[in-house]
């Protein structure tokens, strides 16, 4: 194939110039959360908490069910992100705070994600790169908001013959 007689088009996340503050991104499509994936981030983590493994005990318990790792809705909240926004733009992340999980997410959700630029700001040590403040939501299939997290990040800017 003749790349000078097409247009060629990589996907990527966003530079750092194209970050608006108050834009809110809609990450789709979900992720359906299911039993194994519980089970495997559960175990690969090293979390032995009863109330993500034993359906038996957790039956007993006041969601009377097992519940989903929080740190996998965590990460499964980030993730969503990552191919809208950062993909191989990305730096490194800077910092997590503020994480909530306001409801259980339950084996069988569906998680969807969204996103609002909060802040952007060029890094004053780092030529080429910039600080990014992100507000990450989770929500299930009834919209209900099970997680949430501000982060830092630093990505990359427009390369200069990207211009």
């Amino acid at each position: 194939m003749d790349q000078d007689a097409h247009e060629v088009v990589e996907q990527r996340g966003l530079w750092f110039e194209e970050f608006r503050i108050g834009t809110v991104y809609r990450h789709r499509p979900g992720r359906t959360v299911s039993e194994a994936d519980n089970i495997l981030f559960t175990t690969l983590t090293m979390n032995a908490q009863p109330l993500h493994l034993d359906a038996a005990w957790s039956a007993t318990q006041v969601f009377g069910e097992r519940l989903v790792n929080s740190l996998f809705t965590l990460s499964t909240l980030i993730g969503l992100s990552v191919s809208q926004l950062t993909l191989g733009t990305l730096v490194a992340n800077l910092a997590f705070h503020d994480v909530t999980f306001p409801a259980p997410v339950r084996i069988g959700d569906t998680l969807y994600a969204e996103t609002l630029v909060e802040g952007a700001r060029a890094s004053k040590s780092r030529p080429g790169e910039g600080v990014i403040e992100l507000e990450h939501v989770a929500r299930n299939q009834d919209g209900v908001v099970v997680a949430t997290c501000r982060r830092a990040t630093l990505v990359l800017c427009r390369p200069a013959h990207d211009s």
